[in-house]
């Protein structure tokens, strides 16, 4: 009897262990949820312009960032998007702690020549225009890049990828680091966006909202915000947008709790 206490008492510590090791971490946000026709789209903010979604049992991560902690407690990504070779989207420390070892990546020409030698077998690279379906979801590759344009930009024309996800009728862009383009304004039918606004390095606040009110997303986060001299007033590009559409949307969230 003494020792069927000790091993139920053995059994019970290991499942403590097991669950604190697998919780998420307390300061990361809560995640939402959107409803398709192929059940809810989970949108998790992880830091950044880091983000992972869940949806028709498949894990996506975009451009993790931030350590492997932050993933903490999150499924194993079966597809990684890699916008760009800038180390707060490509960071080869965050994919080394990861769970990546069966994940598709997708990745613009850039990054693939930048990617260690051992993900090289399971990338898909896609230039700007190119398109992919894969796994129940369409991918589509949309430029980012600095204006005005020039080959000595921080962000050249061709060099990294925007992104637009199709996702049970539902469609999802993600902006990467991008300025007001012609491309994120022409976009249609956009049910989610993630739009940039961090100088010097893309968008002011009035930048992209001006590009929001032009593509009108349904809904839009605001993420990648932190640039040279602190946080960029997301509020203020609340209220922007609302002033001149009420209909969008826009969903505020803590995407630097977790900085270090």
């Amino acid at each position: 009897m003494k020792s069927t206490f000790i091993l139920a008492a053995a059994l019970l510590a290991s499942a403590a262990q097991a669950t604190a090791q697998t919780a998420a971490p307390a300061s990361r946000v809560a995640p939402d949820q959107i409803t398709t026709k192929q059940g809810p789209l989970t949108v998790q903010p992880i830091t950044h312009g880091s983000v992972v979604l869940t949806w028709s049992g498949k894990t996506i991560y975009v451009d993790p960032y931030g350590g492997g902690e932050a993933y903490t407690g999150l499924a194993a990504p079966d597809v990684v998007l890699i916008t760009d070779i800038h180390g707060d989207h490509l960071d080869p420390k965050t994919l080394a702690s990861l769970p990546v070892s069966k994940a598709l990546m997708i990745v613009p020409p850039a990054v693939a020549e930048k990617l260690p030698a051992e993900y090289k077998g399971r990338v898909r690279v896609l230039s700007n225009g190119q398109q992919l379906d894969t796994l129940g979801m369409h991918v589509a590759a949309i430029p980012m890049y600095n204006l005005p344009e020039a080959p000595d930009a921080m962000h050249p024309k061709g060099r990294g990828n925007g992104y637009v996800l199709g996702l049970g009728g539902k469609n999802v862009y993600f902006s990467g680091d991008t300025e007001d383009i012609a491309e994120m304004r022409a976009l249609k039918n956009i049910d989610v966006a993630f739009v940039c606004m961090n100088l010097p390095y893309t968008m002011d606040v009035q930048q992209a909202a001006q590009g929001v009110l032009a593509f009108k997303p349904g809904i839009v986060y605001p993420y990648h915000y932190r640039g040279q001299n602190g946080l960029s007033d997301v509020a203020a590009f609340k209220k922007t947008v609302n002033t001149a559409n009420k209909k969008i949307d826009v969903r505020l969230r803590n995407w630097y709790s977790a900085a270090k």
